[in-house]
């Protein structure tokens, strides 16, 4: 087989593959909000320096959990989960400078307390609105009082 033909072949299925990716995170996106309750979530663990360390992905409420997936990775579970009893909103800011090109549009961004130290969240103004009600909307005595 001549070069070019190995090299045009290689392409191809590579091309191929990358098609196969793209399929496969639309049809995961659909599976992930076919119940609904999904929306744009990026987060940050603070311990980055500033403006840096941001993961795209997207949130899902499922009982009293609130559940994180990366935007491109293939993997159907959460890459990551908090209770709605362990996560407590702190601080509210808008993105800074260095923030804005590493996040979706408008999104403002949330501190966070966990049991596992702080989380920084950043999401849109009525994502923020919809996960303080779901925080606020869990069973009676479900929260340490503060």
């Amino acid at each position: 087989m001549a070069w070019w033909l190995w090299l045009l072949d290689s392409f191809g299925v590579l091309l191929l593959l990358l098609l196969v990716f793209g399929v496969v995170l639309v049809v995961r996106r659909r599976f992930l909000a076919r119940n609904g309750g999904t929306f744009e979530l990026s987060v940050r663990d603070p311990s980055n320096p500033e403006g840096k360390g941001w993961a795209l992905g997207l949130g899902r409420y499922r009982d009293d959990s609130l559940e994180w997936f990366r935007i491109f990775s293939p993997l159907p579970r959460p890459r990551q989960t908090w209770r709605r009893n362990d996560l407590a909103l702190v601080t509210q800011r808008e993105a800074d400078d260095q923030e804005v090109y590493a996040l979706y549009a408008g999104h403002v961004v949330v501190v966070c307390s966990t049991p596992h130290g702080p989380t920084e969240l950043a999401l849109s103004p009525s994502s923020l609105t919809g996960l303080q009600s779901w925080l606020e909307a869990g069973p009676p005595g479900s929260r340490p009082s503060r």
